[in-house]
Protein backbone atom coordinates (compact mmCIF):
# COMPACT_ATOMS: atom_id res chain seq x y z
CA UNK A 1 0.00 0.00 0.00
CA UNK A 2 1.21 3.57 -0.81
CA UNK A 3 0.91 4.88 2.84
CA UNK A 4 3.17 1.70 4.02
CA UNK A 5 5.86 2.56 1.64
CA UNK A 6 5.62 6.27 2.39
CA UNK A 7 9.46 7.73 2.79
CA UNK A 8 10.02 10.90 4.05
CA UNK A 9 13.26 12.10 2.46
CA UNK A 10 13.80 15.64 3.99
CA UNK A 11 12.47 17.70 6.54
CA UNK A 12 13.33 21.36 7.27
CA UNK A 13 12.47 23.66 9.51
CA UNK A 14 10.87 27.24 8.32
CA UNK A 15 9.06 29.62 10.47
CA UNK A 16 8.46 27.38 13.31
CA UNK A 17 7.07 24.75 11.15
CA UNK A 18 8.92 22.13 9.10
CA UNK A 19 9.08 21.89 4.79
CA UNK A 20 8.84 18.10 4.49
CA UNK A 21 9.75 16.15 1.38
CA UNK A 22 8.31 12.57 0.75
CA UNK A 23 8.11 9.91 -1.93
CA UNK A 24 6.09 6.71 -1.91
CA UNK A 25 4.77 3.74 -4.44
CA UNK A 26 1.79 5.10 -6.17
CA UNK A 27 -0.67 2.19 -7.07
CA UNK A 28 -2.81 5.07 -9.29
CA UNK A 29 0.30 5.82 -11.55
CA UNK A 30 2.22 2.39 -11.17
CA UNK A 31 5.61 4.49 -10.67
CA UNK A 32 7.29 6.20 -7.50
CA UNK A 33 5.52 9.33 -6.71
CA UNK A 34 6.74 12.42 -5.13
CA UNK A 35 5.44 15.17 -2.81
CA UNK A 36 6.08 18.23 -0.64
CA UNK A 37 4.02 19.20 2.58
CA UNK A 38 4.55 22.28 5.04
CA UNK A 39 3.56 21.84 8.66
CA UNK A 40 2.64 25.14 10.34
CA UNK A 41 3.79 25.30 14.13
CA UNK A 42 0.44 25.48 15.17
CA UNK A 43 -0.51 21.40 13.34
CA UNK A 44 1.41 20.14 16.14
CA UNK A 45 -1.62 21.48 18.19
CA UNK A 46 -4.35 20.39 16.16
CA UNK A 47 -5.65 19.54 12.69
CA UNK A 48 -5.64 22.33 10.04
CA UNK A 49 -7.16 23.02 7.08
CA UNK A 50 -5.10 21.83 3.47
CA UNK A 51 -4.92 23.81 0.51
CA UNK A 52 -3.18 21.77 -2.40
CA UNK A 53 -0.89 23.83 -4.97
CA UNK A 54 -0.59 22.53 -8.49
CA UNK A 55 2.38 23.52 -10.46
CA UNK A 56 3.23 24.17 -14.12
CA UNK A 57 5.35 22.55 -16.71
CA UNK A 58 8.44 21.51 -16.20
CA UNK A 59 7.77 22.04 -11.81
CA UNK A 60 8.30 19.79 -9.71
CA UNK A 61 7.58 19.19 -5.73
CA UNK A 62 9.77 21.47 -4.97
CA UNK A 63 9.70 24.75 -6.99
CA UNK A 64 6.66 25.91 -5.68
CA UNK A 65 8.37 25.51 -1.66
CA UNK A 66 11.42 27.36 -2.70
CA UNK A 67 9.89 30.08 -4.71
CA UNK A 68 6.36 30.95 -3.62
CA UNK A 69 7.85 32.41 -0.69
CA UNK A 70 4.47 30.70 1.13
CA UNK A 71 5.41 29.12 3.97
CA UNK A 72 5.08 32.43 6.47
CA UNK A 73 1.36 32.70 4.96
CA UNK A 74 0.26 29.49 5.45
CA UNK A 75 1.62 30.07 9.72
CA UNK A 76 0.04 32.93 9.20
CA UNK A 77 -3.29 31.73 8.03
CA UNK A 78 -2.84 28.46 9.79
CA UNK A 79 -3.06 25.95 6.86
CA UNK A 80 -1.11 22.81 5.41
CA UNK A 81 0.45 23.28 2.27
CA UNK A 82 0.57 19.84 0.28
CA UNK A 83 2.08 19.61 -3.24
CA UNK A 84 2.59 16.87 -5.11
CA UNK A 85 4.96 16.49 -8.37
CA UNK A 86 3.75 17.36 -11.91
CA UNK A 87 3.66 13.49 -13.37
CA UNK A 88 4.98 10.27 -12.69
CA UNK A 89 8.84 10.00 -14.10
CA UNK A 90 10.94 7.24 -15.25
CA UNK A 91 8.46 5.08 -16.47
CA UNK A 92 10.09 4.08 -19.61
CA UNK A 93 7.61 5.31 -22.02
CA UNK A 94 9.31 6.18 -25.38
CA UNK A 95 9.93 10.08 -25.79
CA UNK A 96 8.36 11.06 -22.64
CA UNK A 97 11.40 12.94 -21.25
CA UNK A 98 11.75 14.37 -25.35
CA UNK A 99 9.82 17.76 -24.90
CA UNK A 100 9.11 20.15 -21.94
CA UNK A 101 5.32 20.01 -22.70
CA UNK A 102 4.34 16.58 -22.77
CA UNK A 103 5.37 13.30 -20.77
CA UNK A 104 7.36 14.40 -17.32
CA UNK A 105 6.40 17.46 -15.61
CA UNK A 106 3.66 17.63 -17.65
CA UNK A 107 0.53 15.42 -16.90
CA UNK A 108 -1.68 18.23 -17.28
CA UNK A 109 -3.84 16.49 -14.10
CA UNK A 110 -5.63 14.37 -17.04
CA UNK A 111 -6.33 10.36 -16.30
CA UNK A 112 -5.00 9.64 -19.92
CA UNK A 113 -6.90 7.57 -22.30
CA UNK A 114 -4.48 6.29 -25.11
CA UNK A 115 -2.69 3.81 -24.08
CA UNK A 116 1.03 4.84 -24.62
CA UNK A 117 0.05 7.01 -21.19
CA UNK A 118 -2.43 5.21 -19.67
CA UNK A 119 -0.96 2.85 -17.57
CA UNK A 120 1.07 5.53 -15.52
CA UNK A 121 -0.51 9.00 -16.38
CA UNK A 122 -3.27 9.11 -14.24
CA UNK A 123 -2.93 12.48 -12.75
CA UNK A 124 -6.52 13.40 -12.04
CA UNK A 125 -6.95 10.13 -9.78
CA UNK A 126 -3.55 10.63 -8.22
CA UNK A 127 -4.14 13.77 -7.08
CA UNK A 128 -8.07 13.93 -6.32
CA UNK A 129 -8.03 10.04 -4.13
CA UNK A 130 -4.67 8.73 -3.73
CA UNK A 131 -2.57 11.47 -2.84
CA UNK A 132 -5.54 13.06 -0.53
CA UNK A 133 -6.40 10.38 1.01
CA UNK A 134 -2.43 9.45 1.62
CA UNK A 135 -1.74 12.84 3.28
CA UNK A 136 -4.52 13.25 4.72
CA UNK A 137 -4.05 9.82 6.73
CA UNK A 138 -0.02 10.84 7.82
CA UNK A 139 -0.22 14.12 8.09
CA UNK A 140 -2.32 16.91 10.77
CA UNK A 141 -5.26 17.54 8.71
CA UNK A 142 -8.54 18.39 8.74
CA UNK A 143 -10.52 16.60 5.90
CA UNK A 144 -13.61 18.78 5.99
CA UNK A 145 -11.52 21.75 5.21
CA UNK A 146 -9.69 21.70 1.53
CA UNK A 147 -8.89 24.25 -1.31
CA UNK A 148 -6.90 23.22 -4.26
CA UNK A 149 -4.87 26.22 -6.41
CA UNK A 150 -2.26 26.49 -9.39
CA UNK A 151 -0.31 27.95 -11.45
CA UNK A 152 -0.06 28.29 -15.48
CA UNK A 153 -0.76 24.13 -16.41
CA UNK A 154 -1.19 23.87 -12.25
CA UNK A 155 -3.50 26.22 -12.09
CA UNK A 156 -5.88 24.56 -15.59
CA UNK A 157 -5.41 21.70 -13.04
CA UNK A 158 -6.79 23.60 -10.01
CA UNK A 159 -9.83 25.06 -11.98
CA UNK A 160 -10.76 21.48 -13.75
CA UNK A 161 -10.12 19.56 -10.41
CA UNK A 162 -12.33 21.99 -8.26
CA UNK A 163 -14.95 22.06 -10.83
CA UNK A 164 -14.86 18.15 -11.43
CA UNK A 165 -15.06 17.65 -7.95
CA UNK A 166 -16.92 20.21 -5.58
CA UNK A 167 -17.80 18.04 -2.85
CA UNK A 168 -13.79 17.50 -2.26
CA UNK A 169 -12.78 21.12 -2.38
CA UNK A 170 -14.55 24.24 -0.49
CA UNK A 171 -12.46 26.96 -2.21
CA UNK A 172 -10.52 27.20 -5.72
CA UNK A 173 -7.49 29.27 -7.13
CA UNK A 174 -4.94 30.19 -9.52
CA UNK A 175 -2.44 32.28 -11.22
CA UNK A 176 -2.34 32.53 -14.61
CA UNK A 177 -4.35 29.12 -15.47
CA UNK A 178 -4.71 27.54 -18.93
CA UNK A 179 -7.94 28.45 -18.96
CA UNK A 180 -9.77 26.94 -22.31
CA UNK A 181 -6.87 24.16 -23.15
CA UNK A 182 -8.91 22.64 -25.80
CA UNK A 183 -7.95 26.10 -28.03
CA UNK A 184 -4.67 26.26 -26.96
CA UNK A 185 -1.45 24.86 -28.17
CA UNK A 186 -0.25 23.27 -25.12
CA UNK A 187 -3.86 22.05 -24.65
CA UNK A 188 -4.48 20.68 -27.78
CA UNK A 189 -0.98 18.60 -28.04
CA UNK A 190 -1.58 17.05 -24.23
CA UNK A 191 -5.03 16.33 -24.60
CA UNK A 192 -4.70 14.63 -28.46
CA UNK A 193 -2.11 12.46 -26.45
CA UNK A 194 -3.16 11.70 -23.45
CA UNK A 195 -7.22 11.67 -24.43
CA UNK A 196 -7.40 11.11 -28.26
CA UNK A 197 -8.86 12.60 -30.98
CA UNK A 198 -12.46 13.24 -30.05
CA UNK A 199 -12.95 16.87 -28.54
CA UNK A 200 -15.87 15.64 -26.67
CA UNK A 201 -13.41 14.13 -24.66
CA UNK A 202 -11.23 16.97 -23.82
CA UNK A 203 -14.53 18.78 -22.63
CA UNK A 204 -14.33 16.99 -19.58
CA UNK A 205 -10.59 18.66 -18.24
CA UNK A 206 -11.61 21.94 -19.68
CA UNK A 207 -12.07 24.45 -17.21
CA UNK A 208 -14.39 27.23 -19.97
CA UNK A 209 -16.67 23.99 -20.39
CA UNK A 210 -16.93 22.66 -17.13
CA UNK A 211 -17.94 26.02 -15.12
CA UNK A 212 -21.09 26.16 -17.64
CA UNK A 213 -22.50 23.24 -16.46
CA UNK A 214 -21.48 23.60 -12.68
CA UNK A 215 -23.94 23.18 -9.86
CA UNK A 216 -22.38 23.81 -7.34
CA UNK A 217 -20.72 27.41 -7.50
CA UNK A 218 -17.23 26.88 -5.15
CA UNK A 219 -15.80 30.64 -5.63
CA UNK A 220 -12.88 31.26 -7.39
CA UNK A 221 -9.82 33.51 -7.46
CA UNK A 222 -7.81 34.11 -10.17
CA UNK A 223 -5.02 36.56 -10.93
CA UNK A 224 -3.62 37.15 -14.31
CA UNK A 225 -0.05 38.85 -15.74
CA UNK A 226 -0.68 41.88 -18.48
CA UNK A 227 3.13 40.91 -19.61
CA UNK A 228 2.61 36.78 -19.63
CA UNK A 229 4.49 36.24 -22.03
CA UNK A 230 2.05 33.31 -22.90
CA UNK A 231 -1.30 35.55 -22.26
CA UNK A 232 -2.49 36.03 -25.74
CA UNK A 233 -1.78 32.37 -27.27
CA UNK A 234 -1.74 29.77 -24.46
CA UNK A 235 -3.55 31.31 -21.64
CA UNK A 236 -7.53 31.50 -23.63
CA UNK A 237 -7.98 34.14 -20.39
CA UNK A 238 -10.11 36.59 -22.47
CA UNK A 239 -12.36 33.48 -23.78
CA UNK A 240 -12.76 32.40 -20.19
CA UNK A 241 -13.90 35.66 -19.25
CA UNK A 242 -16.13 36.32 -22.08
CA UNK A 243 -17.64 33.03 -21.03
CA UNK A 244 -18.41 34.35 -17.03
CA UNK A 245 -20.49 37.43 -19.02
CA UNK A 246 -22.69 35.13 -19.87
CA UNK A 247 -23.24 32.95 -16.76
CA UNK A 248 -23.76 33.26 -12.57
CA UNK A 249 -20.71 32.46 -11.07
CA UNK A 250 -18.86 33.93 -8.32
CA UNK A 251 -15.25 34.43 -10.03
CA UNK A 252 -12.74 36.71 -9.35
CA UNK A 253 -10.34 37.42 -12.41
CA UNK A 254 -7.65 40.41 -11.92
CA UNK A 255 -5.94 41.38 -14.18
CA UNK A 256 -2.19 42.52 -12.71
CA UNK A 257 -0.30 45.46 -14.93
CA UNK A 258 3.50 44.73 -15.71
CA UNK A 259 3.05 40.90 -13.82
CA UNK A 260 4.74 37.77 -16.03
CA UNK A 261 4.44 34.49 -15.54
CA UNK A 262 6.77 33.47 -13.25
CA UNK A 263 7.60 33.04 -9.61
CA UNK A 264 8.13 36.60 -8.93
CA UNK A 265 4.41 37.07 -10.49
CA UNK A 266 2.97 34.33 -7.82
CA UNK A 267 5.42 35.35 -4.56
CA UNK A 268 3.76 39.21 -4.81
CA UNK A 269 0.35 37.39 -4.49
CA UNK A 270 0.55 34.64 -3.01
CA UNK A 271 -1.01 36.15 0.44
CA UNK A 272 -4.33 37.23 -1.43
CA UNK A 273 -4.63 33.54 -2.19
CA UNK A 274 -3.79 32.00 1.00
CA UNK A 275 -5.79 34.30 2.84
CA UNK A 276 -8.59 33.79 0.41
CA UNK A 277 -8.66 29.94 0.88
CA UNK A 278 -8.45 30.48 4.85
CA UNK A 279 -11.53 32.39 5.08
CA UNK A 280 -13.44 30.37 2.84
CA UNK A 281 -12.30 26.96 4.73
CA UNK A 282 -12.82 28.77 8.28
Amino acid sequence: MSKNSLELTRSHKQFDGYTRFYTHQSETCRAPMKFSAYLPPESEKRKLPVLYWLSGLTCSEEIFMTEAHAQAMAKKYGVILVVPDTSPRDTGIPGEDDRYDLGSGAGFYVDATESKWSKHYQMDSYVTKELRELAESVLPIDSSKRGIFGHSMGGHGALVLGLRNPELYRSISAFAPICAPSNAPWGELAFTEYLGNDPSQWAQYDASFLIQKAQIKTPILIDQGLDDEFLAEQLGTDQFEKILSTINYPVTLRRQAGYDHSYYFISTFIEDHIKFHAELLR
